[in-house]
């Protein structure tokens, strides 16, 4: 198990936590945290004995963005790790979800500020919980610069398009209540609750068939742009296979004798 400086990785049973670990800088995003996330994540993909990855963040922040200073490798030890994103120019991308998909459902649970590229990467994740107090918003076009991890693209097609692009166009801060009603997140938790009900979701989901939850997923993302009728087509090439693994028959049979299923990924 890996992590880095600003990067703790954990087993929460069948739950990989990643927490970004920079609170004295309200998490914003480093090369070490970078370098951290993106290993986290090929860490997930390539251990079928984790079923599903929590991402938060450490103190009272989920992540204020990105640091310039820190990705320069300058004043927080990144240089180290600047060979890594020199062989991997797209790392940085990996990590913050724009450029990968990991195939493990991923939820987010936010305290405090998730702003900027905080709320760009929060647009990766597949469910969403926030404690009360949390901060959203996309600032950057308060300070001349563009949204250019992927919310351009991505929120318009996760919430409507005139919250999408009133978040985008005002650079505003919204409370964790507007961005739920929005859409933009799930739950809306007690404030230093949000990491609690997150792995309370991730044990709903680690009960379940592996092969079917990663098939229902990577599913759901296929389909999101096709026809109706392409959707559908795609949706029984990807999940009519599940129907003959032992898996679906482990579930049957543990239904049929009232007891929980012992799945095995086959």
């Amino acid at each position: 198990m890996g992590g880095t400086e600003h990067l703790n990785i954990q087993r929460e049973g069948a739950t990989l936590v990643l927490t970004l670990n920079r609170p004295e800088a309200k998490n914003a995003l480093s090369l070490p945290m970078l370098v951290g996330l993106y290993d986290g994540w090929v860490e997930a993909d390539a251990d079928d004995s984790i079923r599903s990855v929590v991402l938060t963040g450490a103190g009272d922040s989920f992540c204020a963005g990105m640091d310039l200073k820190a990705l320069a490798g300058r004043d927080t030890g990144g240089e180290q790790y600047r060979d890594r994103l020199t062989a991997d120019p797209d790392l940085h991308w990996k990590a913050m979800l724009r450029h990968h998909r990991p195939r493990k459902p991923v939820i987010a649970a936010v305290e405090g500020y998730c702003v900027a590229g905080g709320t760009e990467m929060l647009q990766g994740t597949d469910i969403r919980v926030a404690g009360e107090s949390a901060t959203f918003g996309l600032f950057e076009v308060r300070r001349g610069l563009f949204p250019i991890g992927g919310s351009t693209v991505r929120l318009q097609r996760q919430i409507p398009r005139t919250h999408a692009l009133e978040m985008l166009l005002t650079g505003r801060p919204y409370t964790a209540r507007e961005a739920a009603d929005i859409g933009l997140i799930g739950h809306v938790v007690p404030d230093r609750s949000a990491l609690a009900k997150a792995l309370e979701i991730a044990e709903l989901i680690n009960a379940c068939g592996p092969l079917a939850v990663e098939a229902v997923k990577a599913s759901v993302y296929e389909t999101a742009e096709m026809a109706e009728t392409d959707g559908l087509a795609a949706e029984l090439k990807r999940g009519w296979p599940i129907f003959d693994t032992a898996d679906a028959k482990e579930g049957a049979r543990a239904f049929a004798e009232k007891r929980p299923p012992v799945y095995r990924r086959a």
